[in-house]
């Protein structure tokens, strides 16, 4: 077995068998590439069965130097999941990568957007272009249900069920989950779909995709980044802001107004409550009124 005919079975396996999207594919691929890449450019002739541990350690070594500890630990965890799928698939019998461990790193803590600069930011959306109604629904939803971009850009017409109050949202690995919708976006999003996309040349399959470029096509993330990044300088926000961070604020928000934990799990769609306790270390002054709240000797 070649090295490509293995990523590209690898690839495989995370659609096919674990439903991975895209993206998540292209990373795991990225990290398989580094190791390509250090392969050929030392010149060492091992392939994914016989590549043993020590080659595996110099790697790691070299890539150290290069790449901070998170990214360090990123490619190692990647390369671990190709292993433990060629041991699964009864092409190793070990994984080379067991004994070597990721290096420490922190947890980090994301930015969030105060309810006061999500307002400012929207604010400054010029609604007199073309482009400006879309914005504001695209806000107000990333904000409004706390979506990752990639659930975003693939939200389709069908998925709305407004007179229900509900949305349903695609997220990792195709999970489907219904995410509450206020009346506040609920109109954005109106606003938009019927009195400005409805005037665009639709391109025949995105028909049912909700939010468009001016080509009548899909939005890209990238140009979700784009126009957060723009309104983000115009507005001297001087913080790391992504499309993700509204979901952050979302859920921070969310929080601090006394929602509960497992609420805010379901609406962000996280597999373990784990993942959305991270919310519990940037709130901590919601702690202390829990505290001074509920507790008998308060």
């Amino acid at each position: 077995m070649n090295w490509q005919n293995a990523l590209k079975d690898f690839q495989y396996y995370l659609r096919l068998e674990r439903g991975l999207s895209q993206n998540s594919i292209d990373n795991y691929s990225l990290d398989i590439n580094k190791l390509l890449s250090y392969l050929d450019e030392y010149k060492i002739h091992s392939s994914p069965i016989d590549i043993d541990e020590k080659t595996l350690q110099e790697f790691i070594y070299t890539i150290s130097k290069k790449l901070n500890p998170r990214s360090q630990a990123r490619v190692i965890s990647g390369l671990k999941s190709f292993f433990n799928y060629l041991i699964f698939e009864d092409y190793r019998k070990t994984n080379p990568l067991d004994l070597i461990e990721s290096p420490k790193i922190g947890r980090k803590l994301p930015d969030t957007l105060s309810i006061n600069e999500i307002d400012k930011l929207i604010s400054s959306i010029d609604l007199t272009k073309a482009q400006g109604e879309r914005n504001r629904a695209i806000l107000e939803t990333l904000y409004g249900c706390g979506l990752r971009v990639s659930e975003l850009t693939h939200l389709k017409i069908s998925d709305l069920y407004f007179e229900e109050g509900f949305i349903k949202v695609t997220g990792k690995g195709n999970k489907q989950r219904f995410v509450p919708i206020s009346p506040v976006t609920q109109k954005y999003i109106n606003i938009y779909k019927d009195e400005i996309r409805l005037h665009n040349t639709i391109a025949p399959e995105h028909q049912d995709i909700l939010f468009l470029n001016r080509r009548g096509k899909q939005l890209t993330r990238a140009m979700i980044f784009t126009i957060i990044k723009r309104l983000v300088k115009l507005n001297g926000i001087e913080k790391s802001i992504s499309p993700h961070t509204f979901r952050h604020s979302f859920a921070t928000h969310l929080l601090e107004n006394g929602a509960d934990l497992r609420a805010i799990q379901q609406m962000l769609g996280h597999e373990s409550i784990t993942t959305t306790e991270i919310y519990m270390h940037i709130d901590r002054k919601h702690l202390t009124e829990v505290i001074n709240t509920f507790h008998p000797r308060k």
